[in-house]
């Protein structure tokens, strides 16, 4: 098992989400020491769920704009994903009924 010890933490931008740099050691299985830095998004706890329709054999999937594949040349910038939402002030389950009838209608 790896062991992190994260040695600083630093804001990078606190817009829309925040965005933290954060600098660590990690100690591998093989007592090796290594020193990374990685930039991270912080949205919040949220929740997802993959819905199964019994009577046709399928998933029921959501197509949505995200920013990112836009700007990295997907024309429409649209991906195809499970239903998720970030939980705010529910929990689990209330956030997934909340985003599934927001998302699909059902």
């Amino acid at each position: 098992m790896k062991t992190i010890n994260i040695l600083e933490t630093a804001i990078l931008s606190d817009n829309w989400y925040t965005l933290k740099k954060i600098t660590y050691e990690m100690t591998g299985s093989d007592g090796a020491v290594v020193k990374q830095e990685r930039e991270a998004y912080d949205r919040g706890n949220g929740a997802t769920i993959l819905l199964y329709n019994k009577e046709h054999g399928t998933v029921v999937l959501t197509r949505q704009f995200r920013m990112p594949t836009y700007i990295n040349g997907n024309e429409t910038g649209l991906l195809i994903e499970c239903c998720a939402g970030l939980l705010d002030e529910d929990n689990a389950e209330e956030c997934i009924r909340r985003e599934t009838m927001e998302e699909t209608g059902y």
